[in-house]
């Protein structure tokens, strides 16, 4: 790995001196001069899901109507393999793309290991004042900007409005009302309230924010993930599954959610904006109207869900830096964005997305809008991705009863401690 970082400081050392030393001739990469058209190949990794990816690539290849002599190549990662294949391409320069959907927890990562060349002046301008504070505030790192946000977007209980009508319930707002409510719809129905997801850790942050808890304190670094609100996080994800109101699966857990949900064998999900387009595509929701969305349930204290999104980056090793940047800022634009927001319900980035007409009438953005609002940020650390495997594998024992809420909280706090080294 230090081999790969040292060859990357290289690339950049060498890309800075160029530019030092007139380097606005045309390169290998088929980037042309300072003030001239751009040209050459922007290869793209994007790591949209299924439901997404086809109307992602073709928003790509509008880039060449603007600048002809562009070719983008357009390459789907899945986005459980992408963080580590990013790095790996990026550490070896072998077949490295020059732009990619990150994460927005990869960022720092990525920025630290110097691998993202920092985003155009200009453009940063534009973030400062036209984007979102909080999705802007993922594209930095030690206060440089390295990413620009595309979307953004938080977790909500997604419900069969026809369903929890038949059981005569609201849609819960707490995890109380929600163990209520699943032992109505049971009764009722004969089907489970809620498919819980058991084997990504996303899906714990709002059952430890709902306990006024958090992972991590990275202002006194400090990990608090094994302090009391996260012991009673995942004890609250546990007995969610343990009283029956909802089943869970170690394994595969986005496709066993979506498609119970979809064919009606569980009333509710917790879910975010990138499900809606897939679950449209279900028996249930052939009417698009029986799809209900609802703030996800408080805990003792709060409810509260992650701030999560997309931002798009470009390789600090990339040899057409120009044509990169100029592809990130067309995927960025407002144009795209409220394209983005009518077609697959996501969620704009640019504060001034949300008073076009095809922002307004979109139901899901609607709600989303406000949900994203009060949703929780997380620490903006290189350290943030990593965090997320040991979290997945204990709370993936909590959940499904192969660990205590205890020993998982321990054991979690214990992995957490050994990637954040010296903090407390």
């Amino acid at each position: 790995m230090r081999r790969g970082i040292a060859a990357t400081a290289l690339v950049a050392t060498l890309a800075l001196a160029a530019t030092a030393c007139g380097g606005d001739t045309k390169d290998d990469g088929g980037e042309t001069k300072a003030g001239g058209e751009l040209s050459g190949t922007v290869t793209w990794w994007d790591t949209s899901n299924e439901a997404e990816k086809a109307s992602f690539q073709k928003i790509a290849e509008g880039f060449t109507a603007q600048h002809p002599k562009v070719t983008v190549k357009y390459v789907n990662v899945p986005y459980g393999d992408a963080q580590n294949k990013v790095k790996n391409a990026f550490s070896s320069g072998a077949d490295a793309p020059d732009v990619i959907r990150a994460d927005v927890g990869w960022v720092a990562d990525f920025a630290s290991l110097g691998y993202l060349d920092e985003v155009p002046a200009d453009t940063v301008k534009k973030i400062d004042a036209e984007f979102l504070p909080q999705a802007a505030a993922s594209g930095r790192f030690d206060g440089k900007t390295f990413a620009v946000p595309q979307v953004i977007d938080t977790l909500g209980l997604f419900y069969n409005k026809k369903m929890l009508a038949d059981a005569g319930v609201q849609p819960p707002k707490t995890l109380e009302e929600l163990k209520t409510a699943a032992a109505a719809i049971k009764a009722k129905t004969g089907k489970t309230g809620l498919y819980l997801r058991g084997d990504d850790s996303y899906w714990f942050l709002p059952f430890i924010y709902g306990e006024g808890g958090d992972l991590v304190d990275a202002k006194n670094k400090t990990v608090t993930v094994d302090g009391p609100a996260g012991v009673k996080g995942f004890k609250a994800a546990r007995d969610l599954v343990a009283s029956g109101a909802a089943v869970t699966n170690a394994t595969d857990g986005w496709t066993n959610m979506q498609t119970a949900f979809k064919s009606g064998e569980v009333a509710m999900m917790i879910n975010g904006p990138w499900a809606v387009e897939d679950s449209y595509a279900g028996e249930q929701f052939k009417d698009k109207s029986n799809l209900g969305i609802a703030t996800v349930p408080a805990g003792s204290v709060k409810a509260g869900a992650p701030q999560g999104g997309h931002d798009l980056a470009v390789y600090a090793g990339s040899k057409n830096t120009a044509a990169a940047h100029a592809f990130v800022e067309y995927m960025t634009s407002q144009e795209v964005q409220v394209r983005s927001a009518k077609e697959l319900s996501l969620l704009p980035t640019r504060t001034a997305a949300y008073e076009q007409p095809d922002v307004k009438n979109s139901e899901m953005v609607q709600f989303f809008k406000p949900a994203v609002d009060q949703s929780v940020q997380r620490a903006w650390i290189p350290e943030n991705g990593s965090l997320f495997e040991p979290l997945k594998v204990e709370y993936t024992k909590a959940v499904t009863g192969a660990s205590s809420p205890e020993d998982a909280a321990k054991a979690a706090g214990a992995e957490f401690r050994k990637i954040l080294k010296g903090w407390k």
